[in-house]
């Protein structure tokens, strides 16, 4: 498998402002309009790190103008995550025109980098005119503003999705078919770890600061309360599943591209939206651990964990091919729990700590379903 480089991980460093911008922003704007905003965001974000995580796959970043475009890139998403605060309002065109800088100008830097290799070029060659028009959307949204805006970037977001779902077909060239890509599997499987990784950072780093602006006993309680929400979602992440999923992207052969398409760049973001949200929890539960819990600090505390074991559950389920039955319990127990806390007026810090329990409560069940299929014979 090809290792991950230093540039990559530099490259990578970007994105734990960037995260951390979108919790700080879903903080600020707790209500649907605000979540579906954040939403936007994240999408767009997410496009701009994953495709240069494919990118990467096929060029090589130790060669200089590699590093270059790596730079370049990471310039232009300072600037889109320092916009992130007043992204819909004066920051709007700010936004879409580094968007549109970065996804458009990478597809021609790669189109350049490839030259000789056929199949590549045949690639980049088709999915720039998509690439060129979910652009002009985002563009035309930061120009016009107010409610199109919002319209237009989630259009842009559904034609993305719908390109690369298809292979990007353009008339008279046909479409880049998913079994030609030529994918590292376990290269992508380690990209995609290591955002998740960042995104827990940020989480991390969140409470962190709401702790040193007060620290007595209850929020140093409530801080060991949240960071031990962020090491369970780790551990439901990283203990087994995820080298094992590495592995399984790597052997998959033919069905490497297709399968990490919507691993990776499907499945994931709905990982890191989870990880984002349950953020936005702890930073109400530590401001306010004995408050009674809102709709809103429900939602945070109990569904960003159930997002995050949702997004997971589809994970496994199109690696393994099997029914993650653990984690979709899971999931309806937070559901279900939301309007209880909120109905029993129970304190933030208890919704924090049930969404714990739950979580914890299927690290058990893996731990003994592998013991459990150890004691079997071979």
């Amino acid at each position: 498998m090809e290792q991950t480089t230093s540039m990559e991980l530099f490259f990578d460093l970007v994105f734990i402002f960037t995260t951390t911008q979108l919790a700080h922003y879903l903080i600020a704007h707790p209500d649907w309009r605000g979540v579906a905003r954040t939403a936007l965001l994240l999408a767009l974000v997410w496009f701009v790190w994953v495709y240069t995580a494919w990118a990467t796959n096929w060029l090589r970043p130790d060669q200089a103008p590699v590093r270059a475009m790596l730079i370049a890139l990471m310039l232009g998403s300072l600037l889109l995550s320092a916009a992130i605060p007043e992204a819909f309002t004066d920051g709007g065109l700010i936004i879409a025109l580094v968007y549109a800088g970065m996804q458009v100008g990478r597809v021609l830097f790669s189109l350049w980098a490839v030259q000789g290799q056929p199949w590549l070029v045949d690639g980049f060659q088709k999915a720039l005119p998509w690439f060129a028009g979910t652009s002009l959307l985002v563009v035309l949204g930061g120009v016009i503003g107010g409610t199109f805006q919002e319209a237009l970037w989630a259009a842009a977001i559904v034609v993305e999705v719908i390109g690369l779902s298809s292979g990007y077909p353009v008339p008279g060239l046909g479409r880049s078919r998913a079994e030609r890509w030529m994918v590292e599997g376990g290269h992508l499987a380690e990209r995609c770890q290591a955002f998740i990784l960042i995104t827990l950072g940020e989480s991390i780093l969140v409470t962190g600061s709401t702790l040193a602006q007060h620290l007595d006993l209850a929020m140093s309680g409530a801080f060991v309360l949240a960071f031990a929400g962020s090491v369970a979602l780790w551990w439901v992440y990283f203990a087994r599943a995820a080298p094992a999923a590495a592995k399984v992207i790597t052997d998959a052969g033919e069905r490497t591209g297709a399968l990490g398409r919507l691993a990776f760049n499907y499945l994931h973001p709905v990982m890191v939206a989870g990880i984002i949200v349950t953020a936005a929890g702890d930073e109400q539960v530590l401001r306010q651990p004995g408050a009674p819990a809102t709709t809103t600090a429900a939602l945070f505390t109990l569904g960003g964990p159930a997002l995050f074991l949702a997004g997971h559950a589809a994970y496994k389920a199109v690696l393994w091919r099997t029914l993650p039955t653990s984690r979709i319990t899971a999931v309806a127990i937070l559901l279900a729990l939301i309007p209880v806390v909120v109905g029993l007026r129970a304190p933030v810090a208890v919704s924090a700590a049930s969404a714990l329990t739950v979580t914890v409560a299927v690290i058990l069940t893996d731990q003994f379903r592998v013991r459990a299929a150890a004691r079997q014979p071979s």
